[in-house]
Formats: structure tokens, sequence, C-alpha cells
């Protein structure tokens, strides 16, 4: 895979990235170790954790999944050649209406995915929900000092609105610090309905957050970019246009014509459909790097092939609002 240069950074990350929610839980230590092996055969160096994945599984060791890749790196001793990434500053599951952005609590997760990962510098960490209670100067001021520290090298935003990421930027810019390099959102060819979200902390793009995408060349590196398979469903007829299985921000008529019309453009391209919904993210006018759930060798492989698809103008205005 190519890798796309972080503007600010020094950052150059793999067009795709691998997701690993279910590191050492659901998906066992032996298979996320056989699946980031092929990963990184394949050119791939960014797996994307966070110090609250998989704490909400009944019997899981907490961080499971930053616990495994730092095992993982060790064992093939292969850190240099990773952009190392987690998030943190997540509210705890059963009081999510509860910020946690003091410092001592940012610094508490930073500190811990640090011996977690078992590397002494985060290459890139993420903010994963916000705390409005704050200002944004303030958090800023706070990240900028764990740059100073060498705890990180450089910071992103997760689930942030726009006009968080505006004064978050423009405070920043002003003072000559550090802002976030990158923001991690909800995105898709399947387009998510806020309203119907079961979690409402979840910020999916929109129209003025891809505009500013486009203004500033902002990275997006979009978790969900194949949300949840639900095209793929539809095209293998495990899952009706409303089954209950399938999350309700994703079950919409609009959705439905989504699907029906990259379809139709995976036919005349001879691509499978898959390819047609990651290359929808792969083809922006900005850095674009989705983030992929695979459970197996396959399904990982089939994502990866993904790369090299490049789609026009015309044809993502078509998949988008059924016009060029």
């Amino acid at each position: 895979m190519n890798k796309l240069q972080i503007r600010g950074t020094e950052l150059r990350i793999s067009q795709i990235g691998l997701g690993s929610a279910l590191f050492g839980s659901k998906i066992s230590r032996g298979d996320a170790f056989r699946l980031m092996d092929l990963y990184a055969d394949r050119g791939g160096n960014m797996a994307d954790t966070a110090e609250v994945y998989a704490n909400w599984l009944p019997d899981t060791e907490p961080s499971a999944s930053e616990k495994t890749i730092g095992e993982w790196m060790k064992a093939r001793g292969n850190r240099n050649r990773l952009v190392v990434t987690t998030k943190g500053a997540h509210p705890r599951t059963e009081t999510m209406s509860v910020g946690r952005m003091s410092e001592a609590e940012v610094r508490e997760d930073v500190e811990g995915s640090l011996r977690r990962l078992q590397v002494t510098e985060i290459d890139l960490y993420w903010l994963h929900r916000d705390d409005t209670a704050r200002g944004a100067g303030e958090i800023v001021e706070m990240m900028n000092g764990f740059v100073r520290e060498g705890k990180i090298r450089c910071f992103g935003c997760s689930n942030w609105t726009v006009e968080r990421m505006r004064e978050a930027q423009a405070y920043a810019e002003a003072r000559g610090l550090r802002g976030f390099c990158a923001n991690q959102m909800m995105w898709s060819l399947a387009a998510a309905d806020k309203s119907r979200l079961a979690d409402p902390s979840l910020v999916p793009m929109d129209e003025a957050m891809y505009e500013l995408h486009r203004e500033t060349g902002l990275a997006a590196i979009p978790y969900s970019s194949q949300a949840q398979g639900v095209f793929t469903k539809w095209e293998e007829g495990t899952h009706a246009e409303d089954d209950e299985r399938i999350a309700a921000q994703y079950r919409s008529a609009d959705n439905v014509a989504r699907w029906i019309r990259a379809s139709r453009l995976a036919a005349e391209l001879s691509l499978p459909l898959n390819r047609i919904v990651l290359g929808y993210l792969l083809s922006q006018p900005f850095p674009t790097i989705p983030i992929v759930g695979p459970n197996t060798p396959g399904q990982l492989l089939d994502s990866l092939e993904a790369a090299e698809t490049k789609l026009t103008p015309e044809q993502l205005a078509w998949l988008d609002k059924g016009e060029a």
C-alpha cells in the first residue's frame, strides 16, 4: 500500500488502517497476531486501538486490545516500522455523561497506554471524546504539554463537533501551538443518521465537517468505514433492508438508494462491491485513511485490495446524490 503524509507531521500512514477493537477478546490473541502479521506483510503500518477497547465486554481483560498490540510489536521487534496510535480521554462506560478531560485523567490514560503498548512514545494520540465543560484552548495547551514531555508526537480528535474542532484549531494557530493533525469520525458510503445512534456521543461526518476537511486538508481517518458491512449483507441477501440486526443509523431509504447505486457502479467497473465502498473514502479530495475491522484473513485481504481503487469526482457525486 502507498502511504499518506499527515499534514504538519512527519507521519506517513498506510492507505488503510487496521481496526483492533476486539483484539484479545472476541478475536483471540493468536488470531489477532495473524491478522497483524498479514496486514504488516501487505504494507500496513497502523493498527487503530484505544484505552477502552474492549472494556464493554464481560469477562474481558481491561484494555485487551492495547495489550495485544504491545505484545505483538515486542514479539516481532517492529515498533520502528509502525505508526503507534491509540485513544484516551473516554468517559467511563457506566458514566458516559461525565467527561474525563482533566490533565490528571488524560495523563493517566497516556501513561497507561505507553505501558500497555510497551513503547516510550505514542506517534498519534487521539482524544476519544470531547468535554465541552472545558475550553478548547485548555485542551490544546494540555496536549502540547504531552508533546513537549515526549510522551506523544502529535494528536487528533475523535467524535468532536465541527464547532469545537474549529475553536481548537484557531486557538492553536493564533499561539503557534500544535493543533489536531487528524480527525477520526464515523463515516462511510452508508450515511449514518445521528438521531438514531445508540450512543449519542458519536459524531458522524456531515456537510459542515466535510467542508472543514476540504477547506483545510485535515486528514480524515474514519471508523465504521464499511458500516458494519451493511451493503454486503444486503447484496448477499443475508439481511433484509429493514432487518433489526442492522444498526438503526443505517436502516434508511437513502442508504438503500446508495447501495443500489454502488452495486451498479461495481458492475460497470467489474469490481466487488466492497471496493466501491472503500474506494469512495479513498478517493476523497483530502487525505482519507479508512479503518477496516476484519475478523478473518480473507476479510482483511478483500479490504486491502481496495487500496488501488480510485473513483472520479463524478462517480463520488453520483454515489452520494445520484447525480454527477
